[in-house]
């Protein structure tokens, strides 16, 4: 699986699309806004009683994706730099956005929506000096000049691996080593686990290695990722659960003649959800930044459910309408892998299992929030 070629949210405005399916990433960005806030005032050097405010500000946004989260972090920080700016008596600086996200993201809808966005800025803030520019590709690489960027920020993104973890890729001869399973499970062998384990500790440190001359020093980074609290990688808490369901789901297509037992068996999921010690093992070893913290908060799997819009005729259920916000997030990597002919019926089998699991169990994504300095 090339992961930088299909994975992608779920474009557009239909039913199924991650423009109507991303409020629990949005219930997530705004958990962060104290520390968003914090980030901001360290850069514009206001916590230190200095008002040498830099004159152009860079911030970049990775792992942008499209729809009504996109320009939210970038909302947020405009407020924080008026506000500021106006209560310490100095000018509002040039803002240099730049949007990331890789090459199958929905860039045009967001720069559909850029006119509108400044008239506002302009309108309520007085701001004529923010720019906006989209930079498509990997944040596992470099991505922009030599110390242009101030703050770099980052949600619900870098749970997502490079690539499938080596070894485990559909040719590779080990890619039937966890079967029956999509991700790391407690059948799963201690060669699956580690193989996720590395690939983890060399994506985040190449992440980090990328941004490093990139970002000036002192500058900060602020991450919210899907973790978890026990540093044993198969513990039922975080995202353990939601990958165990859509494997069970399939696999119940299986036994119906929908899908091949050998398909389940060579798909490994690109993606990992670190414990704390993991980040902190990660950065301290790349060693170009310092931890502010490292914090955990819980969100349960439900916290997107909402009421239906008045074009629904049928009421969802909770699970079903849990399975609509998974399906706009992975729907493009689990299709490019099993095809597209057994979406619905997949989707609709996980919402059932999902039904059924929230109501036996508290079910709870746990996020990590990570603070970083860049060392001066």
């Amino acid at each position: 699986m090339e992961v930088m070629q299909v994975l992608h949210m779920n474009n557009g405005e239909g039913e199924t699309s991650y423009a109507k399916n991303s409020n629990i990433q949005r219930k997530i960005i705004s958990v962060t806004n104290s520390r968003l806030k914090e980030a901001i005032l360290n850069i514009m050097c206001i916590n230190n009683n200095n008002k040498n405010v830099p004159e152009s500000i860079g911030v970049a946004d990775l792992g942008c994706s499209s729809g009504p989260n996109t320009l939210m972090v970038v909302s947020e920080i405009i407020d924080i730099i008026d506000e500021t700016s106006r209560k310490s008596g100095i000018s509002f600086p040039e803002l240099r956005i730049s949007l990331n996200d890789l090459p199958g993201n929905d860039f045009n809808d967001i720069f559909r929506s850029l006119p509108s966005f400044f008239h506002k800025v302009k309108e309520e803030k007085g701001a004529e000096n923010c720019y906006v520019v989209g930079v498509p590709g990997s944040f596992y690489g470099r991505l922009f000049p030599q110390k242009s960027m101030h703050f770099v920020h980052s949600s619900s993104s870098l749970h997502w691996l490079s690539q499938v973890p080596l070894g485990l890729g559909t040719n590779n001869a080990m890619s039937s080593l966890n079967k029956g399973k999509l991700y790391i499970s407690h059948t799963s062998p201690s060669d699956v686990i580690n193989a996720y384990v590395s690939q983890f500790q060399n994506d985040f440190s190449t992440f980090l290695q990328s941004r490093s001359p990139e970002i000036v020093p002192g500058g900060r980074m602020l991450l919210s990722l899907m973790g978890r609290s026990s540093i044993d990688p198969t513990i039922e808490d975080g995202c353990y659960y939601q990958w165990e369901l859509l494997a069970n789901a399939l696999s119940n297509l299986v036994s119906k003649g929908q899908v091949e037992e050998e398909k389940i068996d060579s798909f490994n999921a690109p993606y990992y959800a670190p414990c704390p010690e993991e980040v902190k093992i990660a950065v301290e070893n790349e060693g170009s930044f310092m931890i502010d913290r490292i914090e955990t908060f819980e969100i349960e799997w439900d916290a997107s459910v909402s009421s239906n819009s008045s074009d629904d005729k049928i009421l969802l259920s909770r699970g079903q309408q849990v399975a609509k916000t998974i399906r706009a997030v992975v729907e493009s990597m689990v299709e490019n892998h099993f095809g597209n002919e057994i979406m619905d019926d997949l989707f609709s089998g996980y919402g059932d299992l999902v039904d059924d699991y929230i109501y036996r169990k508290k079910a709870v994504y746990v996020n990590l929030v990570v603070s970083l300095k860049h060392k001066e």
